[in-house]
């Protein structure tokens, strides 16, 4: 329920505030004083389009605030927006300017259709436009559904779930079969490709420690000369019938020579024993040149077997990397693709039960579901043909026609039509090709009224809710407004004084103008001030007695109702 809605700079209206309550809210004012700019406020706080010609000519911007009653769910959004709830209320805020709007839920920032999920359907706004969607066939589904209660809507949620994957499944399955010769080229050339990788065996890193190899083979001969000549220069020549100077020969005279005088200095001692550490070195240096000069064979065999082993790997990597290690990582991945791909037979076999299944599943749902709405349709026309015949239609004749899709859809297997004849010998036919105006107010209104024995605590906001009717049957309306706001907060826009009369509290939209810029405020009425606005409204005289008179007993008669 709204406690309170404050309106500034939009449309007309500088700076208002009502004050709200439980029960039924009127709002007046002469034609063009700003009525709707009310609606338009309220509409707002559910999320409805900002548009900025809304804004009050010379302000940079305008707010619209109400403050909602708190409950379980309603808190829980507040608190996932990052918002605040005081003293049991939440305040909704819309602010507009020429070229953005923000949407605020407990002081938290949230985008218009946040702030419309949260606000949810605890504000239905009932203008010209709800009278327009009542033509339709989907509104008319959703009628006859929520008159079906909580398990009808508990039913339907079911369904509609089940009928989303039904279709996901039904999806994948098409692009399963679309995609299966393409599956199956792919899966062939992987699995060549992994043949081929297995017939060849390579190892991590192989191909090039082979390259290796093979330059280590193709250069023993250069290889064995350069050992040759550094063992020479080392060790000198036992073949040569000349003995030439060698490193370690020359070693081996310089370490004489320290040994001779390093007893007399310790510095020529230290350098004689460094001396001795190069001679050790240069003979491990000569014999591991050695050792290492007697491993270089020629080995054409194995040159050979190493060129045909190098062009399976460079085949290899030819096709499925730059080296063996990426080979290796590619055909790990292929055999995981393989998997997939030789799965997809089984998941198409596996998605067709599915959907078998779920498809009897739906089915059985969908015949649930069509007897509750065969099973409503008839109450609730029963009950909107007792309403209309109370607002002066007594021959109106309401029916539900529920009938079979060609198809299970969203909703179920069932079209919905609203039929309507107003008069008798008519047959019935849809609403929005026979009912005129005044007749489809009345039959949304006599809907309301229906409808709202499960609507506690929620509002209703009516915008020209009495177009197209007057005299008794806007006196008829007042009541069914009246009775509709035992169950719920009932805000009502009107030009009747028979329907405000029946309201808790009256607001007025007043209207001034200086010359140069009308503005509008909005201001409750009471006692003699709300008997000088019905009279306004009968008569469109202020303060004749016969207008007074004419509004006094108009308001006993409401307090009767």
């Amino acid at each position: 329920m709204l406690t309170e809605l404050r309106i500034a700079r939009l449309g007309v209206i500088d700076d208002a505030t009502l004050e709200l309550g439980p029960g039924f809210t009127a709002v007046t004012g002469e034609t063009g004083a700003g009525k709707t700019m009310v609606v338009s406020g309220l509409g707002l706080l559910t999320g409805g389009k900002a548009e900025s010609r809304l804004i009050r000519h010379g302000a940079d911007r305008a707010l619209v605030e109400g403050r909602l009653s708190i409950d379980p769910e309603l808190a829980a959004a507040v608190d996932a927006a990052g918002g605040q709830v005081e003293d049991a209320e939440v305040l909704l805020s819309r602010v507009l300017m020429p070229s953005r709007s923000r949407a605020l839920l407990g002081g938290a920032q949230v985008t218009a259709p946040g702030l419309a999920e949260a606000v949810g359907e605890r504000i239905t706004i009932h203008g010209q436009s709800e009278q327009i969607r009542l033509g339709s066939a989907e509104r008319q589904r959703e009628v006859l559904d929520a008159f079906g209660g909580p398990e009808a809507s508990a039913l339907l949620a079911d369904y509609r779930t089940r009928w989303v994957q039904q279709r996901a499944w039904a999806a994948e399955l098409v692009q399963l079969t679309t995609d299966a010769q393409a599956r199956a080229r792919e899966l062939a050339l992987l699995e060549f490709g992994l043949a081929e990788v297995e017939k060849a065996d390579p190892q991590p890193g192989e191909d090039a420690a082979l390259v290796t190899e093979q330059r280590r083979l193709q250069s023993v001969d250069d290889l064995r000369l350069g050992a040759r000549a550094a063992i020479v220069a080392l060790a000198g020549d036992d073949e040569s019938a000349t003995d030439g100077p060698s490193a370690l020969g020359l070693v081996g005279t310089a370490r004489k020579a320290l040994a001779a005088i390093a007893p007399e200095d310790e510095q020529a001692e230290s350098l004689a024993r460094r001396v001795d550490e190069a001679s050790f070195l240069l003979a491990d240096a000569a014999g591991d040149l050695a050792s290492y000069m007697a491993g270089l064979d020629a080995d054409p065999a194995r040159l050979e077997w190493i060129a045909e082993r190098l062009a399976t790997l460079q085949g290899l990597t030819r096709r499925y990397g730059e080296t063996i290690d990426e080979v290796l990582a590619w055909a790990q991945q292929a055999a995981v693709d393989v998997t997939r791909l030789t799965g997809s037979d089984d998941r198409i076999a596996q998605l067709g039960g599915l959907l078998a299944t779920g498809r009897g599943e739906l089915e059985g749902l969908a015949a649930r579901i069509t007897a509750a709405r065969e099973a409503s349709a008839a109450e609730l026309a029963r009950l909107v043909e007792a309403e209309l015949a109370a607002l002066a239609m007594p021959n109106a004749r309401l029916a539900f026609d529920v009938s079979p899709l060609e198809d299970l859809g969203p909703h179920g297997a069932d079209a919905v039509a609203l039929l309507f004849s107003a008069n008798p010998g008519s047959a019935p036919a849809p609403l929005a090709k026979v009912a005129s105006g005044g007749e489809l107010s009345r039959v949304r209104l006599a809907l309301e009224v229906v409808l709202a024995a499960g609507a506690d605590g929620r509002t209703f906001v009516f915008d020209e809710v009495d177009a197209g009717v007057g005299g008794a049957v806007a006196l008829e309306i007042g009541r069914r407004l009246a009775r509709l706001a035992e169950h719920a907060q009932v805000i009502v826009v009107t030009h009747l004084a028979q329907v405000a009369a029946f309201a808790d509290r009256h607001y007025v939209v007043l209207k001034a103008d200086d010359g140069q810029v009308t503005t509008s405020g909005v201001r409750e009425v009471a006692r003699a001030e709300r008997v000088d606005e019905l009279a306004r409204m009968m008569a469109g005289l202020d303060g004749t007695d016969a207008a007074r008179a004419h509004a006094t007993e108009l308001l006993a008669e409401a307090s009767r109702a």
